[in-house]
């Protein structure tokens, strides 16, 4: 029996993902977290064989941690099962220690065989995606200046470059103002950028200010 912790924060996929895997058989979810902190807390106080995530959840998410599970378990298997698709996205996943992904209109054999694979100690990714992915990389091995940025900081900065305060994006993203600081601070130097002033000509030339 596969022990999986499943982290997600929509209640109706959540049910869903639960039904699917008691038709399978095999597979258990001995534990439920809809944030960030609710992972690493059942982490701490339980034995997964293997973590399915989404990584766009409230308070600490997306590579940040993936990093921060990846340093304190570094054996277990993290499946993503993402809304995202874009390939920049996929490989930073991947490069901050996911084991897998997957988007969440992937076929349900497909998830199913990745968790086993996962399980099993291998790696799956769609492939569908392992395409876009590898052509992705061979088109621009140098990539752009906000690429460079985490999940987190490319929050930060899309917020920045329409006019929140640092304190309004800490409520937003649901993390201290120090924590929305030091994202501020990477990614200024990430991307060589003097001001604000210069990140929000940066981001109406890239097209990335809606």
């Amino acid at each position: 029996m596969i022990r999986l912790l499943m982290a997600e924060d929509h209640t109706l996929v959540r049910e869903g993902l639960k039904q699917l895997f008691a038709e399978a058989g095999g597979l258990t979810v001995a534990g439920e977290a809809t944030d960030g902190g609710q992972v690493l807390e059942l982490l701490r106080r339980g034995c997964f064989d293997l973590l399915l995530l989404d990584v766009s959840m409230p308070g600490l998410s997306g590579e940040e941690l993936i990093n921060c599970i990846r340093s304190r378990y570094p054996s277990l298997p993290i499946l993503v099962l993402s809304m995202h698709n874009e390939p920049q996205i996929v490989r930073r996943t991947l490069q901050a220690g996911a084991s897998g992904y997957l988007t969440k209109d992937c076929d349900p054999d497909t998830l199913l065989v990745a968790i086993h694979r996962l399980a099993d100690g291998g790696r799956f990714i769609a492939p569908e995606l392992a395409e876009h992915v590898v052509f992705d990389m061979s088109a621009d091995l140098s990539p752009i200046l906000h690429e460079r940025l985490t999940d987190r900081e490319q929050q930060v900065l899309q917020l920045l470059v329409k006019g929140h305060s640092l304190k309004d994006i800490a409520s937003r993203l649901v993390i201290s103002h120090k924590t929305v600081s030091t994202h501020k601070t990477r990614l200024m130097k990430k991307m060589n950028m003097a001001n604000n002033a210069e990140l929000i000509r940066y981001c109406v030339a890239e097209g990335l200010v809606g």
